[in-house]
Order: structure tokens, then sequence, then C-alpha cells
């Protein structure tokens, strides 16, 4: 009798449990509504690639230099405007002749170890990524300084042999490093690459290779706190699984593709509730290049007719569902760099015929091109990026087309870059390249930037382009230093050392829990200001309340 009323009871009480949490898990949060500001949480975000190296001037990919760009500072940096801003240096002075640049660097500057910051850890640096035996793509903008000089703890002075226009611009790209750790280190293989001490908003918590790599407040940040205490960047290279544990409210921001942002989203009114999309046209294109060192790539009719018999259009209307531009130079549409003059290859299949025809391919009775009885066959390689892969495929069956083999071979990001691009054991690559604000590619397309490490890893040369760059790169006037970079821009289009692909719009979709993101987006895009970004104290998970 007991036990039949402890029964009953018990169903009772358990019936109102379910009945509570049916409520709890079917009530609506309203994330639009205000909410206080308070400093905690933890945002996590998916990357599609891992890290190689926390030392960017090393390691020279975006995955490397999103989570670094959390960790160091600069002498200088860009404010929401694209305008230079004051980092470490709280002021610069360029000599009347133009050639001369004083730095002052902010006092009581410290490293996250509490060590102080001085000008003698950014001559430390300036000596370190001109060092010639550091294994950097980017030395070549710093060893046009002939003098660098630190007369006292906030001071920094370097001078030119001639002027140099992108100079700020390469002050505000290099991450200044510690002197008191690494003065004895070798630069090229040391612990600091993945335990690095920084100065910037975050320091490094865990790296957890394959997994995520977490970053913690930096208590002594010369930035000031941020709002968010905890960045997680979880790495996971499909964007299916990412979008995914998005819809899961597992991560928080990822990077979507086409399909998802014009077809999934409008589709489904749960996700619009917590999900806020954004657009805007990236600073960067996708290309088709070519291994310039491997026949039959170092013919110029080879690759004009690769170009021709490649449909840029059913690319960008195929994989990116017309979110996406065509370009003819690789500067970004609607910039003043980018010459208006130059159109896209358009696609002739006919025309690309004629060409490997001029350069000795026949086809034979099958509708395979041979040269000297050897087919016209080469492999695309790529990274774990839907897009890239969808584009090699498309690219695949037109080339296929006119009696082209080709075949393609997706690679994982750490081993794409470190085993075939820096090393250019390849054919053709499809790729990305993102751009500064500054239009000099000298280190991406200058003859002598093609050792191991360096951007030029197509082995591009043409003395034509390597004149125009070496002289676009000490001209101030900007009327014409345009006219320079439509110049080599020209050039580039017909040598064809790369097919372009599209310029893309970057699409991101971040949970409505993060808030502080500015809307419309200013000229230097949505994440400019993600240390004002804050997530509410009742929006928060995996956190104890107060």
């Amino acid at each position: 009798m007991h036990m039949k009323k402890f029964l009953i009871f018990s169903i009772f009480i358990y019936s109102i449990f379910l009945i509570s949490c049916s409520k709890e898990n079917t009530e609506v949060i309203d994330f639009n509504k205000e909410f206080n500001i308070n400093p905690g949480g933890n945002l996590v975000n998916a990357m599609t690639g891992e890290p190689s190296n926390l030392i960017a001037m090393i390691a020279g990919d975006s995955a490397s230099s999103s989570i670094a760009g959390n960790i160091f500072n600069s002498l200088i940096k860009y404010d929401e405007n694209l305008e230079y801003a004051p980092d470490l240096a709280e002021s610069w002075q360029i000599s009347n002749n133009q050639k001369t640049i004083t730095f002052k660097l902010k006092k009581g500057l410290e490293w996250q170890d509490g060590e102080p910051l001085t000008s003698s850890d950014v001559l430390f640096t300036w000596k370190l990524i001109t060092n010639p035996n550091t294994r950097t793509p980017y030395a070549s903008d710093y060893q046009l300084v002939i003098k660098a000089e630190a007369p006292n703890p906030h001071t920094f002075k370097i001078t030119y042999a001639d002027s140099y226009a992108p100079a700020l611009d390469t002050w505000a790209s290099l991450h200044i490093l510690p002197k008191h750790i690494l003065e004895n280190e070798d630069i090229n293989n040391t612990f600091f690459s993945r335990n690095p001490i920084g100065s910037s908003y975050y320091k490094l918590d865990n790296w957890i290779s394959g997994q995520q790599v977490t970053l913690n407040a930096n208590e002594n940040s010369i930035s000031g706190p941020p709002l968010i205490k905890k960045l997680t960047s979880r790495i996971i290279p499909d964007t299916s699984s990412q979008f995914l544990e998005l819809t899961a409210d597992n991560i928080d921001l990822m990077n979507i593709n086409p399909i998802q942002y014009q077809r999934v989203f409008p589709a489904k009114k749960d996700l619009q509730s917590k999900i806020e999309l954004y657009k805007e046209l990236g600073n960067g294109y996708t290309y088709l290049g070519f291994n310039l060192r491997k026949a039959p790539f170092n013919d110029i009719k080879v690759r004009q007719a690769l170009n021709y018999a490649i449909d840029k259009e059913e690319v960008i209307k195929g994989v990116l569902l017309g979110l996406g531009e065509s370009i003819s130079s690789p500067y970004k549409p609607g910039t003043r760099w980018n010459n208006p003059n130059l159109n896209p290859y358009p696609y002739k299949p006919k025309k690309a015929l004629k060409l490997l025809n001029e350069a000795g391919y026949i086809k034979n009775s099958k509708g395979i091109l041979l040269k000297d009885g050897i087919p016209l066959k080469f492999e695309i390689i790529t990274n774990q990026n839907k897009q890239r892969e969808m584009t090699a495929v498309l690219i695949q069956r037109r080339l296929q087309e006119i009696g082209v083999e080709v075949s393609i071979r997706v690679i994982e990001w750490a081993s794409f870059v470190n085993r075939f691009i820096k090393t250019g054991d390849f054919d053709v690559v499809v790729l990305g390249w993102s751009l500064s604000l500054d239009p000099d590619q000298y280190n991406i397309w200058h003859s002598s930037q093609q050792g191991p490490g360096q951007f030029n890893f197509l082995g591009y040369s043409n003395k034509n382009v390597d004149k125009l760059l070496e002289v676009g790169r000490k001209e101030l006037n900007l009327l014409k230093r345009e006219k320079i970079y439509h110049e080599f821009s020209k050039y580039l289009l017909e040598d064809s050392p790369i097919v372009y692909l599209y310029a893309g719009y970057s699409l991101s979709a971040i949970h409505k829990r993060v808030k502080g993101i500015k809307q419309p987006s200013p000229p230097a895009g949505i994440y400019h200001n993600n240390y004002d970004w804050f997530i509410p104290k009742p929006l928060r998970r995996n956190e104890i309340m107060e």
C-alpha cells in the first residue's frame, strides 16, 4: 500500500518534471531585445584548416594569421574606415624626403608574461624578418630599410634608400615578437610557434592538434581587455559538418557557402530566429594556378588555351549561385587599382583548341590531345574546401570536353601548404589570394620571390612585370601609381600564369547571442571590432551563472 502510494507520487512528480522540461525546451528566446554588457563568455567558431605556425611571418597562411592576429600587435593598424591608427605606436612621423619614418611607442607596454615591450623588440623583429636564414615570404618589404634603430625604449626609426609607398602598410602587417624569449631561438624551429607569448587581447590556452585552438583573455593586453573572455576555434574541415554544428548551437560563427546562404537559410524559420547572415565582397579571389616550371605550362599558348577553355560564368553560377564577380586583375573590383579596361578570357573552346594546335597538340581518334605521342594530362590539387572542390570538378569537365585529361586530388590544409605548395610539387592548383589594401604585389609576382616558402611558388618571371613592381612600390603619386599597376595587370592577364576564376562574396553566419556587431558593415568589414563583441550572461553556454 505504501509502495503503491510512493509509485503514484513518483509518477506524478516525474510528469511535472517532463512538463517543466517541455516548457523550457520550447521557450522562444528573444535575441533581439536589449541585454546588459558583461565581460565573459566563450565564442566558438569553425575553421576549415588548422594553423601551421602561430608566427605569422613564417606561416604565410590565413588560418595561422587569423589566430596570431588575436595574440600579437603591430606598430600601427587599420581602423574601421581603413585609415591608419595607433597600435603599439601612439604616433609616427614621415620625413620631408619620404625616406624616414619615426614611430613613438606608447609608455608602459608589456608582454603577457609581464616583461616590458619596447623599441628593442621592434628592432629585433625587423632583424629577424630580414635575416637571410629566416624562412619567410615577407622579407623583401623590410629589406628595403637601409637603417633601423632604437635610440631609446620608446622610439623606433627606419630609413629607406628611396621613398617606399607601401611602407606604412608593411608595418601595419608585421607582428612584433618578444626579444627576451626569441633572441637565442631558431625562428624556423622553435617551441614558440605553438606556445607564443604575445601582447594583444588574447593568449594561447591550449592547442589540440586536429581538434581546436583555445585563446583566453590576456590580462596584460596593451589594447585593453576584450569583452568575450574565451575564443575557441574548432577545426572542422568539412563545411557541411560545420553547418550541422551551427544549427545544433555547438558553434557561434562560420563562413557559409552560397547554397546555405541562398537556399537553406531562407527555408528554415528556426535558423532565421537565431542566426544572422552577413554578406560583403571579400578582399580576395580564387584562381587556377599553373606550375610554370613544368611542361606544358611553360608554354604561354597552352596557358592561354586553358584559360579560354574554362567557363568562369558557369563556375560563378554553379559554385557560388551567382554570389561572386568575374575578375581580370588581382585587385578588388571597384577599387582604383583594378584596371577597368581589362576583361576576363571569355569561354571559347574553339579558340582554345586552335591555340593548343599551334602549341603542337593534335586530337587522336579518341578525342585525346597528344603532342609527340604524349597526352595533355595533369593533376589539379586543392585543399578541403567544398567551393574549391566543386570549382575543380567544373574545370575538369570543360577541359575533358576539348581532350585534356584532368585528375583532382583534395588534400588536408597543413599538408597541402607544407608538402605541396611550399615545395612546388604540383601541376596545377586551385587556391585563393587574400589581398592587402596596398596594390604592391612584389612578393607574389616578382621573379626574385621564388625561393622555398616564398609566395611566387608558381615560378612566374617577366622582366617587364619585375620593372613595374620595382617602380610601383617607390612611386608616391597616386595617379602615376595607378597607371603602373594597371599596366602590371595587363601583362599578368596576357601571360596567364593563373586563370582568374572569381571574387566571391564573404558570407558569414553568426549566432544572434553574439552582440556588438556593427551594421551596416564598415569598410573594414564586420570583424574589425570583434574585441567589442559580447555575449550576454543569459545567452552563454557551459557557464555557471552568478
